[in-house]
């Protein structure tokens, strides 16, 4: 097939999400209760996650339905496309076969609206009238609160203050939708409060957000807590991703040879390579599942497989994840959304199994890509994507040193189009590179929960 865009039609939206946790070798292990040290019952999540997403959390089911309510939303944007990326193909002088599938034509112009709107509608349909959550570079706040907007709910959002100071026309789309922002930390909550008297001028982290949204949803009965990445019931609902690009692959006669996403939480490369590691996992296909992470945040390549709490002030369970401490502050990068400390415990185990290979890039590596596919393709990828499509780069380029024609495919889960500031440093000389210091490194790791 030799078409540059390969579509599917509305009737092939999917209609289950895949759940990776019926065919792992080796589950993780379950998520603590930190006052007990014993596995989290559905109890414990009661007070901010409605019992429809308890029960995926922990389903083994290997096919979840997707209501009827979220479909019809998906909608919207679903399917997303899938394209050959002949003019990059060309530009490389590659004889590798590039696809991407571009999860930027969402209204929130990523791939978080997949999820978010089928939490929101768990929460609405229990009764649930408020949703709180963080986010980074604000993604997953436009995407909750376009959600929210959808199903009738008020929506909070606490943004990471690095990037709520480096893209406020982020903040102007959540708040189009009704959404309140708040700079994190922020003088809201105790755990707001307690940071800014430690570190005044701290950059914020998505763990000092989670830990503000968490104890604002904690606090009132109306309220629910609602997050963006790392949860198993997220993941799950991102790989609508991966099952339409199976199907497009498919169609376009090939099937690949090398899988990449960019990962901060985990739920982007999840939702696009879960449904491939299931032919890995139950086939013996021989593909390689490539998560691309940043130096300055390496929590794959560099962070301890063990348990630690998701935030910084302890409110959620202790996960068995790759994590860099919860403590961990990392640089202010531009690649805001990958800026956790911790990753899926699910995509970790993955990692650990060595059925997925994690790699880390530099900043200027990663928008010299996105430069590179922006001059080429046309679309100015978001710097998380740009991750992936600097790997693929590598990719192309050894398949060329090698005279193979592998065929590569990567998830472009964003545009950039909100992004500019950080593409002006690029252009302009200012950005540099950040491998995380080794020192730095161990006083967060010193602080990790004793287990």
């Amino acid at each position: 097939m030799d078409e540059v865009k390969i579509m599917l039609t509305e009737k092939e939206i999917p209609t289950h999400w895949y759940n990776i946790q019926a065919d792992l070798p080796n589950l993780p292990r379950p998520p603590l209760n930190p006052a007990t040290g014993q596995p989290v019952t559905p109890d414990d999540l009661k007070p901010i996650f409605p019992m429809g997403l308890i029960r995926q959390e922990a389903s083994r089911e290997r096919w979840i339905e997707i209501p009827e309510e979220v479909r019809e939303i998906y909608r919207l944007w679903r399917p997303s496309p899938l394209f050959r990326a002949r003019r990059l193909e060309k530009a490389l002088a590659t004889p590798a076969r590039i696809f991407y599938k571009y999860e930027g034509v969402s209204p929130a112009g990523s791939h978080k609206l997949n999820t978010a709107v089928a939490q929101a509608y768990y929460n609405k349909v229990e009764g649930i009238k408020r949703l709180t959550t963080e986010t980074g570079a604000g993604q997953w706040g436009t995407a909750l609160s376009q959600a929210c907007n959808f199903f009738g709910l008020e929506c909070v959002v606490y943004m990471v203050r690095v990037s709520f100071q480096q893209k406020p026309y982020r903040r102007s789309i959540m708040e189009i939708f009704g959404a309140r922002v708040y700079a994190s930390p922020s003088e809201n909550t105790e755990a707001g409060r307690k940071i800014l008297a430690e570190m005044p001028d701290t950059p914020g982290s998505l763990g000092i957000a989670i830990s503000e949204a968490i104890e604002e949803a904690a606090g009132r009965e109306d309220t629910n807590y609602s997050l963006g990445s790392v949860l198993n019931h997220v993941c799950l609902h991102q790989t609508v991703v991966g099952l339409e690009t199976k199907e497009q692959m498919a169609k376009a006669g090939y099937y690949p040879d090398v899988v990449i996403g960019c990962v901060g939480g985990g739920s982007n490369f999840s939702g696009f390579a879960f449904p491939f590691a299931c032919d890995k996992l139950t086939q013996g296909a021989q593909v390689r599942l490539v998560a691309v992470e940043p130096t300055a945040c390496p929590t794959l390549t560099r962070g301890l497989h063990t348990y630690d709490f998701g935030d910084v002030a302890g409110f959620t369970p202790l996960l068995y994840m790759h994590t860099l401490g919860s403590r961990f502050i990392p640089p202010g990068i531009h690649a805001g959304g990958l800026r956790y400390h911790g990753d899926a415990p699910l995509l970790c185990q993955l990692v650990a199994d060595g059925i997925v290979e994690a790699q880390a890039l530099n900043q200027t590596e990663v928008f010299e890509g996105a430069v590179t596919f922006a001059r080429s393709e046309g679309i100015v990828p978001a710097p998380e994507s740009a991750h992936a499509i600097a790997w693929a780069i590598r990719e192309a380029l050894r398949a060329k040193e090698a005279g193979e024609a592998r065929t590569i495919v990567f998830n472009l889960s964003g545009h950039g189009l909100l992004d500019l500031a950080a593409y002006d440093n690029y252009l302009s000389g200012k950005l540099e590179d950040y491998p995380l210091p080794e020192n730095e490194l161990q006083k967060a790791l010193a602080m990790l929960p004793k287990v």
